[in-house]
Order: C-alpha cells, then structure tokens, then sequence
C-alpha cells in the first residue's frame, strides 16, 4: 500500500463516522432521562480536566497557599460567580496568574 491509498482510507473512516453522526443527528430522540443525564457532561469533563492542573501543576499534588495555578482557579471561580461572564473571568484569571507567578515569584 503507498501513502495516498492509507490517507484516502483514514480520509473515508473520517468522513463516513461524522456523515452518519450529522446525518441522525435530528432524526434521534432521547429518552428524557437521557438528555437530563447529557447535561452533566459538559460540567464534568470540564471539572476532569481543571482541577487536575490545579492540584498537580508540576506532576505531585500541590494543595498549598503558595500554588499560583490554585489560587488563581480560586479566584478566576469567585470572578465567574460574580460577574457571570466568560471572557472577564478568563482574563481577570489569566491577570491573576501572572501577577502571582511573575510579580511575587510564587
């Protein structure tokens, strides 16, 4: 097999498991049960990928008052609260960070 057969092939797989996923995609009704349950999956993966980089920035669990990543989470989370806003409370999280991490050198 040469390069173009095996890139037209994963080329094919691709294709046809997205076509056939966009094709049902307003044909299929859930269970309510079910659509209840897919609500919760945004929130958890999310939760899965934060708080791990969080709590264990450098590969060991990091749970103290001079962890940039963590206070900065704490923080960039009372921002969400308050204001409810996405991009504020990125930047206002980002800001944070840095003043942490390059201003007081934690």
């Amino acid at each position: 097999m040469n390069e173009a057969t095996l890139i037209f092939g994963m080329f094919l797989v691709t294709f046809s498991v997205r076509y056939i996923l966009f094709a049902v995609a307003g044909k299929v009704r859930f269970p309510p049960w079910l659509t209840t349950g897919l609500n919760f999956v945004p929130p958890a993966v999310l939760t899965a990928i934060i708080v791990p980089a969080l709590l264990i920035p450098q590969g060991e669990l990091w749970v103290r008052v001079d962890n940039p990543w963590l206070l900065a989470g704490i923080f960039a989370a009372l921002v969400s609260f308050w204001r409810r806003d996405l991009l504020t409370t990125i930047v206002a999280g980002m800001l944070f960070f840095m003043i942490l991490r390059f201003g007081f050198n934690l």
